[in-house]
């Protein structure tokens, strides 16, 4: 609990990175592995995450953010993608627990049937639904990031079409943000001021 605590209070955006420091593909599957915990509705899971770590693929995508520096200095800077239908796969992913006698069969069809209740034929709910799940994703990513020893940066600056091109998304995916991550280089700010309690909360 305290090791959260303290992720929760110590991580901090960066804006400058190291750009020496590389990441092999399994450091980075490590942080997706964490990053995979994250809840969604309905367990859709509704989300993809898109690690750019080629420099061809960095330059490409750092003209699509507007030239942001971090998107190419970062060790690894991540696509976090929104993904409609996701009702349509939630099946396949909760039969698990159908086989593994977790659920029965009326829970495993009133579990689908109110998923699809909720977003099928619904594009707006199911966009609305995917960038949700794309932020919850991005904010565990920056915490197991933090917990590595690393710095991230969330942006949302950048040109949707362009970054899609850039990583090859299909018609019912859409980038909901980019975050880079990697080890810090001087120049980073201290973490910025929050509100005070009271102002934040109100009791009903």
């Amino acid at each position: 609990m305290t090791g959260i605590i303290e992720a929760i209070k110590g991580r901090t955006s960066a804006n400058n990175f190291d750009a020496t420091h590389q990441m092999t593909h399994d450091e980075i599957k490590e942080l997706v592995a964490l990053a995979n915990e994250t809840p969604t509705s309905f367990n859709m899971q509704n989300f993809g995450l898109i690690a750019v770590v080629s420099p061809q693929k960095k330059a490409e995508l750092k003209a699509a953010a507007f030239g942001q520096p971090k998107v190419g200095d970062a060790a690894v800077t991540f696509v976090v993608v929104g993904k409609m239908k996701g009702n349509e796969t939630l099946p396949a992913l909760i039969k698990p627990m159908l086989d593994a006698g977790a659920i029965d069969q009326a829970a495993f069809d009133g579990w689908i049937a109110k998923c699809n209740g909720m977003y099928a034929g619904k594009p707006q709910a199911q966009r609305e639904e995917a960038i949700r799940s794309g932020g919850l994703v991005a904010m565990t990513l920056m915490y197991a990031a933090h917990a590595k020893g690393l710095v991230s940066g969330a942006m949302i600056g950048f040109m949707p079409d362009a970054v899609s091109k850039v990583v090859g998304l299909t018609d019912d995916e859409f980038p909901v943000m980019l975050i880079a991550i990697g080890r810090p280089a001087a120049g980073n700010w201290p973490r910025k001021v929050r509100r005070a309690i009271d102002e934040v909360v109100k009791f009903a």
